[in-house]
C-alpha cells in the first residue's frame, strides 16, 4: 500500500484536516506533468507528448533525466488494471529499442528546438554521450485497486523498473493544492532490471574527431599552444593517459575550461614527455623545451618517481584563437577527461559553423 500523504491547516492552536476532492483529477494530471514534471520529484525533461508508436498507441508523457534515462509515464485514467499496466510495459519495451540519435529526434521535434541546448538549460550540462537502455516506467493515477497494487509489486520483485505515483487534490478557502505519493517507498530509479548489468545507447561516432580539454594554469598556458602547435595533459597519470591515447591524424577540438571551444587540429605525431617533446614551428621541428613558453610545463613531485610529468602532442592547427576568443554555447559537449571522442553530433555542427569549418571528412 502506498503512504497516504495526509494535509492539516492550522486554525490558531487546532489543526483542520484537508480532505481530498472529488474532483476528477487525472483529466488535468498530464498537462501539470507536461509543464512541470518536476511535481514527480526528480528533475525531467518532456521529450514528447502522445507519443505515436509503430502500433498506433499513443504513449502519454515520455521525459528524460540528466543521466540520459528515458522516463515512460502513463496516466490510468480509466483503464482497468491489466490494462494500464500492459500498456506501459508495452511502451516500455517500444522506447527501449529507440536509438539515441532517434530520442534526439524526437525530443527536437517536441521541444520544437534544438535538443542539446534545452538539456543543457534544464541539467546545467551537456547531453551525456551514452544514454542508458533502462527504462522507468510509471503509472500516474490518483489512487491505484489492490489489483494493480499487486501486479506493481510483483513485477518490481522481478526487477522490472516499474512504479506508480498518486496525486491528491485539495482545494480550501479558494486555494488549489496537489500532493503527490509514490507507490513503492525506496527511490524509484534503484530499481535494477533484470539481468544485472546496464546497458547503454551511446552515440556513433565518425572515428575522426577528438575532445581535448586544455586546462591553463601555471604550468600549462593555451597562447604556447596556439603559437607553437601542440596540446598537452599532465600532472597525473589520469590526466595524461586518454592524451597518450591519441592516435596520429586524430582530429582534436579543443576546449578551454570556464571557457570554450579554441581550436580545431591534426595531430602530427603520438605523445610524449615535455622533456622530449618535438612540436613543427616555422616549418622544422623544434623540441619545445628550447623555446620560449608561458607556462612551465613542470608538476611538483614530479621527480618521486611516479608518472606526474606533463605529455605533449604536436598539431597541426586547422583554426587556433586567443583564450577571449573562445566559443561556448547551451549544449556544447564538455568534459574533465583530458582526451575522448567527441561523438555529438551537435557540437560537431556548431563548432563547423561557428569556426567555418569544412565537415565533409
Amino acid at each position: 500500500m502506498p503512504t497516504e500523504m495526509g494535509i492539516w491547516r492550522i486554525d490558531g492552536h487546532q489543526p483542520h484536516r484537508l480532505r481530498p476532492s472529488a474532483m476528477p483529477l487525472e483529466s488535468q494530471l498530464e498537462d501539470f506533468l507536461a509543464k512541470d514534471p518536476s511535481l514527480l520529484g526528480d528533475r525531467l525533461l518532456v521529450v514528447g507528448r502522445q507519443v505515436r508508436t509503430p502500433y498506433n498507441k499513443f504513449i502519454d508523457l515520455l521525459a528524460i533525466d540528466a543521466e540520459g534515462t528515458l522516463h515512460v509515464l502513463e496516466l490510468k485514467r480509466d483503464k482497468t488494471p491489466r490494462e494500464v499496466v500492459a500498456q506501459v510495459l508495452d511502451y516500455g519495451s517500444w522506447v527501449s529499442t529507440l536509438e539515441r540519435d532517434e530520442i534526439i529526434d524526437l525530443a527536437s521535434h517536441h521541444l520544437r528546438e534544438p535538443f542539446e541546448p534545452v538539456f543543457d538549460r534544464t541539467f546545467g550540462g551537456p547531453v551525456p554521450d551514452e544514454f542508458t537502455n533502462d527504462i522507468q516506467l510509471t503509472v500516474v493515477a490518483s489512487s491505484l485497486d489492490p489489483s494493480s497494487e499487486r501486479i506493481v509489486t510483483y513485477l518490481r520483485d522481478f526487477g522490472v523498473p516499474i512504479n506508480a505515483v498518486f496525486f491528491s487534490f485539495v482545494e480550501d478557502d479558494g486555494r488549489q493544492y496537489l500532493a503527490r505519493s509514490w507507490f513503492a517507498t525506496e527511490d524509484p530509479s534503484e530499481a535494477t532490471p533484470a539481468g544485472g548489468s546496464r546497458r547503454t545507447k551511446q552515440a556513433k561516432w565518425n572515428g575522426q574527431d577528438w575532445y581535448v580539454n586544455f586546462g591553463e594554469g601555471d604550468s600549462r598556458v593555451w597562447e604556447d599552444g596556439r603559437k607553437y602547435g601542440f596540446i598537452s595533459a599532465g600532472g597525473g597519470e589520469w590526466y595524461s593517459r586518454t592524451l597518450r591515447n591519441l592516435p596520429v591524424d586524430a582530429r582534436v577540438n579543443v576546449y578551454l575550461p570556464q571557457k570554450g571551444y579554441v581550436a580545431v587540429g591534426t595531430t602530427l605525431r603520438d605523445a610524449a614527455r615535455v622533456d622530449q617533446a618535438e612540436v613543427l614551428h616555422d616549418g622544422r621541428w623544434q623540441l619545445l623545451t628550447e623555446l620560449p613558453t608561458e607556462g612551465s610545463y613542470r608538476h611538483e613531485g614530479i621527480d618521486d618517481g611516479t608518472d606526474r610529468a606533463e605529455y605533449v602532442v604536436p598539431v597541426e592547427w586547422e583554426v587556433a584563437v586567443p583564450a577571449h576568443q573562445a566559443y561556448r554555447e547551451p549544449g556544447l559537449f564538455a568534459s574533465q577527461h583530458s582526451a575522448c571522442k567527441l561523438r555529438q553530433d551537435f557540437t560537431l555542427k556548431k563548432l563547423a559553423e561557428h569556426f567555418d569549418l569544412d565537415r565533409t571528412n
